[in-house]
């Protein structure tokens, strides 16, 4: 009988072996998740602007086409039975990395000589810090 207790003694880990384990595990995930999801937030924003100089390409080369600005970001898929139309220009028009629509305004706000393509970020609200746009001082 003393063999067993014996046995038993090593058989397994204590709860503060256990509870030990799960601190280290915690802290090590309080370090490390949110960096990736800075990452994840860093990668979104690229995206953004990456769509809003493609876009910006095919609108300028829409304007050079028709002598003016479309109406809408869907022209630059869709003839919008414009004279000199030789698109499409995109092949489609998709949602920002956050889900939102992107603006697209001519004549813009942001960019008075020109106009605007606005991705209103996390927040889904246009105006705010998290904006990605084609205005030259918001970068």
């Amino acid at each position: 009988m003393v063999k067993n207790k014996r046995h038993r003694a090593h058989g397994g880990f204590t709860l503060i072996e256990l509870l030990l384990v799960m601190a280290i595990l915690a802290v090590l995930a309080a370090v490390v998740v949110p960096k990736f999801v800075a990452r994840g937030e860093q990668a979104k924003i690229t995206a953004a602007s990456t769509d809003i100089s493609n876009m910006k390409t095919a609108v300028d080369a829409y304007e050079v086409d028709t002598g003016g600005y479309p109406p809408t970001l869907d022209a630059l898929v869709i003839n919008p039975n414009v004279s000199g139309w030789h698109g499409p220009y995109l092949e489609s028009v998709h949602k920002d990395p956050w889900g939102f629509d992107y603006i697209f305004r001519y004549p813009g706000t942001l960019n008075t000589q020109g106009y605007d393509l606005v991705s209103v970020g996390k927040d889904g609200q246009e105006g705010t810090a998290d904006d990605v746009t084609n205005a030259p001082e918001a970068r």
